[in-house]
C-alpha cells in the first residue's frame, strides 16, 4: 500500500538545492522530473527577477552540463537541467526505491519535498538511509491517500486542491467552459502555464490515489 510523505531538506543537504541556490527569499518549483539519458532531468521555474543570479550560480556547479530556457510567461522563467546526480545523491535513493517526487520547492535555506512511496517499508528504508548519511530530513507529515480517512485530500497539495476546487466551482470545465486559466491564473496571481500545471499534476495524483486504487488496498 502506498504512502505519501511531506519531508523539509536543508538545500545545503539536497544536491538539487545546492544546484539551484539563489540568494534571498525567490522560490525555486521543480515542475517535474523527466527521465532522459538513464538520469533524472528536472524543469524548474523562477521568478524573472533573479533569473541572471540564478543561471549564473547554476552554471558554475561542477555537476551541471547545461541549462537551458524552455519557456518565458509574465515574470517567470521555466529552464531544463542538464546534470550528473552523484552516486551518493539523496535523488538517486528516492528513485531506486521506487518512490515519485509529487511536489518539491525551495530556497536558499530548505526545500520541501512531497514523495509517494510504494510501501511503508520503501519509506523505512528511505528514512534509514538519510539517518545512515547525516542528513537532517524532517518528515512534516506521513499518510496513506488510498487509505479511507488518512489522507482527507487524497495526496494533493494544498496549491493543487484549492485551483482544482476554484476551477471546478468557476465553470472551467463546464460546457461552455465559464471562466479561462488565465482568469485562474489571475485568482492566484500565478501565470496561466503554472495553472494547467496545477491542474494537470493534481488530477494525476486525485485519480491515482482514487481509481487506480488496487483491489488489495481497498
Amino acid at each position: 500500500m502506498s504512502v505519501i510523505a511531506e519531508v523539509t531538506i536543508p538545500s545545503t543537504a539536497f544536491e538539487l538545492g545546492q544546484i539551484l541556490r539563489v540568494e534571498g527569499p525567490t522560490q525555486i518549483t521543480l515542475e517535474t522530473m523527466v527521465p532522459l539519458g538513464g538520469r533524472p532531468t528536472p524543469f524548474v521555474r523562477i521568478r524573472n527577477d533573479a533569473r541572471e543570479s540564478f543561471e549564473r550560480s547554476v552554471r558554475d556547479h561542477p555537476s551541471v552540463n547545461n541549462i537551458q530556457l524552455v519557456d518565458t510567461y509574465d515574470d517567470e522563467t521555466l529552464y531544463s537541467l542538464d546534470w550528473e546526480p552523484s552516486d551518493t545523491s539523496l535523488l538517486w535513493k528516492i528513485l531506486d526505491l521506487d518512490a515519485v517526487l509529487l511536489d518539491a520547492s525551495g530556497d536558499v535555506d530548505a526545500w520541501q519535498l512531497e514523495l509517494r512511496f510504494p510501501s511503508h517499508e520503501a519509506l523505512s528504508s528511505f528514512q534509514d538511509h538519510y539517518l545512515e548519511q547525516d542528513i537532517d530530513v524532517t518528515i512534516d507529515r506521513i499518510y496513506n491517500p488510498t487509505k479511507p480517512g488518512a489522507g482527507p485530500w487524497y495526496g494533493l497539495t494544498t496549491p493543487q486542491r484549492e485551483t482544482l476546487a476554484t476551477s471546478v466551482g468557476a465553470g472551467y470545465y463546464s460546457l461552455p467552459r465559464q471562466i479561462s486559466t488565465k482568469e485562474l491564473a489571475d485568482e492566484f496571481d500565478i501565470s496561466d502555464q503554472a495553472v494547467t500545471e496545477r491542474l494537470r499534476r493534481g488530477i494525476s495524483t486525485l485519480v491515482g490515489n482514487t481509481l487506480l486504487v488496487e483491489e488489495s488496498d481497498e
